[in-house]
């Protein structure tokens, strides 16, 4: 390499490295197990979405966007609505989102990399592209995301930032990707999203509102917007991430930018994530593993415990147990509310969509169970995390029995997967009411065999409610 190759190279930012790679990914790049898991974690996806459908949150955000959307090629998920990609995206991922129920990754910071896919649906919409193209863009969404979580010490989430910061960084890669956009317009979209959409952690801490599920698809809005605009040649910091006043200078101290980059596309990062068993925060997902294995090996009643301590990470008696955790009055608050959750475990045996209704979390039953749980932060436990997301269950009767289980990773986590017929039971509990018994098999076997799918709008074009759902 000469030397004016070498001072080339030497000044290249990490946004221009990403971008050079993410341009140049084909599918003919990628592992078997990465199509394969990106079509189980699309169909678990659009089951999240379909659920989301229903919820009131994604009600009012379609009654907006009703408003100010324009016509466009894109599809939004059960209306079948032909809108913008811009709009199309935020509401296709708030449906993802709305439920909390979608996948979950987490080492320095947690995320939910499908999040993303609406930027790759909407945009590759807007290309006229195949099934393979959108497998592209999801596995690449999972790629840059999970990477990101890995590269703060600590994570950005320990600082008082929502990881929706770093959905704003990926969601451009995956959109401009399905754009075909060449690796210097991506770049610059990167530096149009991630400028200008930082989202603090407040949306997570203490009362929560709807908008704890609604920053990340907001994240990802930007990312589609960004891209547009970069294709007709709005540019953007090329520094966004290592240069002065850019992500690494503003949330320090210590940043691992090594891990953003190293091996790329030797593995991929796709096969190491999380699939959500639990409609519910992810910390939360060990100890209801473990409370309804005890409950139901020991056929323990409500009126029996008189008390459950869970012993879990600093994070999860600071973000899951504060004392609005233990007075829930929405679904947003309940989800992230590990006494309610585990109460809801204890009475119902099940954490399910159902358990957070709003007569559910006003059940009697279920209320009285809140004040018997008790959340302990265990310096040993953080010790392993974020390796292992170990909990401690010990549970006492009022006649003086105890029964402890220690569980070190959840149902979904990729040490414990859901399996295939898992995924589609909860597709089809999710899409129940609003796809026919029909129409969700033909849209299970089109993504099952996405790679053969030769456009995405006829995909999209399945995902329309044929069912009246109720208002």
């Amino acid at each position: 390499m000469s030397a004016t190759k070498e001072a080339v190279a030497a000044k290249e930012t990490i946004t221009a490295k990403m971008a050079r790679w993410a341009a140049a990914l084909d599918f003919s790049h990628l592992s078997q197990d990465a199509v394969f898991q990106a079509k189980r974690f699309l169909l678990d996806s659009i089951g999240c979405a379909l659920g989301g459908y229903q919820q009131h949150d994604v009600k009012i955000a379609l009654q907006v966007l009703d408003e100010i959307a324009g016509r466009g090629p894109a599809t939004v998920i059960g209306t079948g609505k032909k809108i913008d990609p811009v709009s199309a995206s935020l509401a296709n991922a708030l449906m993802i989102r709305c439920m909390d129920y979608n996948d979950i990754y987490w080492k320095q910071d947690p995320s939910h990399p499908s999040d993303i896919f609406p930027a790759a649906l909407a945009c590759c919409e807007r290309a006229k592209s195949d099934g393979r193209e959108l497998i592209v863009g999801l596995v690449l969404g999972h790629e840059f995301e999970m990477r990101f979580c890995e590269a703060a010490f600590p994570g950005i989430r320990e600082r008082g930032w929502h990881h929706a910061t770093l959905t704003a960084f990926v969601s451009p890669f995956v959109a401009g990707r399905a754009l075909h956009l060449s690796w210097e317009q991506i770049q610059h979209a990167v530096g149009i999203s991630a400028s200008r959409h930082c989202t603090l952690g407040a949306v997570t801490a203490g009362k929560l509102t709807m908008m704890k599920n609604t920053v990340d698809p907001m994240a990802t809005q930007s990312g589609v917007l960004a891209a547009l605009m970069a294709e007709r040649g709005y540019t953007g910091p090329e520094h966004v991430i290592d240069g002065k006043e850019g992500l690494t200078h503003c949330f320090g101290p210590e940043w691992k930018l090594h891990l953003l980059t190293d091996g790329l596309g030797e593995s991929w990062r796709i096969t190491q994530c999380g699939m959500k068993a639990f409609p519910s925060e992810a910390l939360t997902h060990t100890p209801i593993s473990a409370v309804l294995d005890l409950v139901k090996a020991n056929d323990l009643k409500p009126h029996q415990v008189e008390k459950v301590q869970i012993r879990s990470l600093a994070r999860a008696a600071d973000i899951l147990s504060d004392p609005s955790k233990y007075d829930p009055h929405t679904k947003e608050t309940a989800d992230h509310s590990l006494p309610y959750v585990i109460a809801a475990a204890i009475v119902d045996r099940q954490v399910t969509p159902a358990q957070f209704e709003i007569k559910k979390i006003m059940d009697p039953t279920i209320r009285a169970q809140l004040k018997k749980v008790e959340v302990v932060a265990d310096p040993e436990i953080e010790k392993v995390f974020p390796a292992l997301q170990r909990v401690v269950v010990n549970i006492t009767t009022i006649d003086g029995r105890t029964f402890s289980k220690q569980l070190d990773y959840p149902k979904g986590d990729p040490r414990n997967p859901l399996s295939d017929a898992e995924v589609e039971e909860k597709f089809a509990a999710l899409a129940e009411g609003v796809l026919s018994s029909g129409a969700q098999k033909r849209l299970k076997d089109t993504i099952w065999n996405l790679e053969k799918v030769g456009s995405v709008s006829k995909l999209m074009s399945l995902m329309k409610a044929d069912m009246k759902v109720k208002n």
